[in-house]
């Protein structure tokens, strides 16, 4: 679990995805959609991926992918992250971690 506190604190917007998931992917454009500052670790291309997984599961990630942390706050998976979109609360979370500085 340090692993993803560390690795958390280093940007205003981490997401923890795996290159093969669609619903990864579909976070990421999302977010990229605004602009964002974000991070993403790829976890099926680094060395300790398997203990992030774990880690991620033991936080309530379910699947462990896509796991998206905005202001060092674990968000959650691809259905409330989409969800805060449609409720257009997204932006406003992004704005108050810093990720985005502007909008509309």
């Amino acid at each position: 679990m340090d692993v993803v506190t560390r690795l958390t604190a280093e940007k205003p917007v981490v997401i923890f995805s795996k290159s093969t998931c669609f619903m990864s992917h579909s976070v990421k454009a999302l977010i990229c959609s605004f602009g964002a500052n974000h991070m993403v670790i790829e976890v099926d291309k680094i060395e300790n991926g398997l203990q992030i997984e774990s880690a991620l599961v033991e936080l309530g990630s379910r699947p462990s992918v896509p796991a998206v942390f905005i202001g060092q706050q674990f968000i959650g998976g691809a259905d409330e992250v989409i969800s805060l979109n449609i409720q257009n609360k997204l932006a406003q979370l992004l704005l108050s971690a810093r990720a985005i500085f502007i909008w509309d």
